[in-house]
């Protein structure tokens, strides 16, 4: 593997590196991140209600995300160190499925872009839940963390086709 392969943390010899941005211009960035975590009816009907013993759960769950986005360097060995202009984490409730969806935005005005801001930020409020929770219901399944939308940089924008299946690699790319 190689920078020539497309995938840009490898040298020519195949070596992991941190790829050098100092060239790239600074631009807006934006990515949107979202998951799911699926519980019993108990444990959802307490979280809808503010009822689980530990406290406030997506208040929590809310704060350990944009924590999370803020320390992506110090999780994923390749990440660079950014200071992220700002950070939005959102909840959606489906009785039907007894799932809590999360949304995560992450901006910025910098050199790299911010998905893995915007997934680690779902993937740890997702599991904040999942702490909160574990006492009702150990048999939780946190699923479905994908990269919605990305903007800005030199791969410009990325959508992901309504109604595509997460396993799959459909996506629309506008010009």
């Amino acid at each position: 593997m190689s920078v020539e392969s497309g995938f840009t943390h490898f040298d020519s010899a195949g070596n992991a590196r941190m790829v050098d941005v100092s060239a790239k211009g600074e631009t807006l960035r934006r990515a949107t991140a979202k998951g799911r975590i699926t519980m019993s009816q108990q444990a959802y009907s307490m979280v809808r209600a503010g009822s689980i013993e530990k406290g406030d759960v997506l208040g929590v769950a809310r704060i350990a995300g944009v924590m999370a986005a803020k320390k992506v360097d110090q999780l994923i060995p390749l990440c660079h160190p950014l200071a992220v202009t700002g950070i939005d984490l959102g909840f959606s409730f489906f009785d039907d499925d007894r799932a809590v969806e999360i949304e995560a935005t992450v901006g910025i005005t910098g050199k790299t872009g911010v998905e893995m801001e915007a997934l680690t930020a779902v993937s740890i409020a997702a599991l904040t839940i999942y702490d909160m929770c574990k006492a009702v219901d150990k048999g939780m399944v946190i699923s479905d963390i994908r990269l919605m939308k990305k903007s800005g940089g030199k791969s410009g924008e990325f959508i992901r086709k309504q109604g595509t299946d997460v396993r799959t690699t459909e996506v629309d790319k506008a010009k």
